[in-house]
């Protein structure tokens, strides 16, 4: 028995956001495993995203997720220690260190937890700029990431993670970010992607223009080794104390991503799929891995096992669907991998739950899934997890559709002029 103590729990944490932090850059490696070395430019986006987010999350955007809410909607942007972190201040009480409001149970002090969010938000927005590619100025993409930093990915955090958030009050749980990381970023790829194909359809193109897959083998296996590694500190943190369920997620995480990744070979093989098998292996372990986020702290081994057997099939026919739209480029797969993996894992979590694995995630009490026996509850459950997925897509939807719509409108257009365009 492994026994929790603040101090463990925030070396934990510490050492879990670095992890997801590595992830962010790691997405980069990936597009350039994907789609070849010249495309540098996803390096330049992710160490951008990484900046911006520190700052930004730093000078507002936690408190605005994370803070006490106004109404269930929106942190307090001024609850301490305030904006800036609480700035030049060098009053003796120092908040940075004092236990989080809402982490009164794992001790986790504020900068600890400051800094495992926003590497959260920082991997989310490296999610959505997968559909960027080489098409979006820098600037455009600059100007997104604040306002996606002070209130789009800050919402659906706040409404869920956020105890006091009127989603969490109605008993809504995502472990670890079905929705708020891989469905939300999902929903701003696909705001992001209509403005592009906006812009691209008014100069003339037919079609939207494809970016090739080039496949570069060994930055491909780097960037997922980073990715699988990374999630380490993703899900397995998201327990937030180091404590016996830790030690379950790591199993629930790993075996997922296993699963999904034979899964998805085995069906790539039956069906005759052309491609790049490495390609395959890869999306296969990056769709168990989304898969199980939301369900992590909350299912069995057994059950991350079957979830991850889903991912194969799963991931397959998304692919095959969302390749025949022509309006839009989605090389990298953002939205047959982390929008509908996302959103199944969410769904899953009234069929998958048991209570006994989820007491240890700070989520009891939470009613078993329909396969366990849950019944009514498990029924009440998956009405307020759909409510959720509604609502949060709606939202982020819309204000990224506005926020990308605004800049255009202010930069002429968010469309690079020319694929080296990048510094625009």
């Amino acid at each position: 028995m492994i026994i929790p103590d603040p101090l463990v729990n925030n070396l934990w944490v510490l050492l879990a956001a670095l992890l997801v932090f590595t992830m962010t850059i790691a997405v980069g490696l990936l597009e350039v495993g994907e789609l070849g070395e010249s495309l540098s430019f996803s390096l330049l986006k992710t160490v951008l995203m990484t900046g911006l987010a520190v700052v930004v999350m730093g000078a507002i955007g936690y408190n605005t997720a994370f803070a006490p809410t106004w109404g269930g909607v929106i942190g307090d942007p001024f609850y301490q220690p305030g904006l800036f972190l609480g700035g030049f201040s060098s009053s003796s009480a120092n908040p940075i260190v004092d236990t989080w409001w809402s982490q009164t149970s794992t001790g986790l002090t504020t900068g600890t937890y400051f800094l495992f969010e926003t590497a959260f938000a920082a991997v989310t927005l490296a999610l959505v700029g997968v559909v960027f590619l080489r098409k979006l100025k820098f600037s455009a993409i600059a100007g997104f990431s604040v306002v996606y930093f002070v209130l789009i990915w800050n919402l659906p955090a706040a409404w869920i993670w956020n105890p006091s958030g009127w989603l969490a009050q109605l008993g809504m749980v995502d472990f670890a970010g079905g929705l708020v990381v891989h469905g939300a970023a999902g929903a701003a790829g696909l705001a992001v992607l209509v403005q592009i194909w906006h812009e691209e359809k008014k100069r003339g193109d037919v079609s939207s223009p494809q970016t090739p897959i080039r496949i570069s083998p060994g930055w491909l296996t780097l960037a997922i080794l980073l990715l699988w590694v990374g999630w380490f500190g993703f899900n397995p943190g998201s327990v937030l104390q180091f404590n016996d369920e830790a030690v379950v997620v790591v199993l629930t995480t790993f075996l997922a991503a296993a699963a999904s990744c034979l899964s998805l070979l085995g069906c790539s093989y039956l069906f005759k799929i052309p491609g790049s098998p490495l390609l395959t292996a890869v999306n296969g372990i990056l769709m168990g891995l989304i898969i199980i986020t939301p369900l992590a702290g909350f299912v069995s081994p057994g059950s991350a096992l079957v979830l991850g057997l889903f991912g194969g099939p799963l991931f397959l026919g998304a692919e095959i669907y969302f390749s025949k739209r022509s309006w839009f480029a989605d090389p990298v797969g953002l939205l047959p991998g982390h929008l509908v993996g996302g959103l199944f894992g969410v769904l899953m979590i009234a069929f998958f739950a048991q209570s006994t694995f989820a007491a240890g995630s700070l989520s009891s009490p939470l009613a078993n899934g329909l396969l366990f026996g849950g019944g009514m509850a498990a029924v009440h459950q998956l009405g307020v997890e759909v409510l959720g997925i509604v609502v949060v897509f709606a939202t982020v939807f819309a204000l990224s559709l506005v926020t990308i719509h605004l800049i255009s409108r202010v930069q002429g257009g968010v469309l690079s002029t020319s694929t080296n365009d990048t510094a625009t």
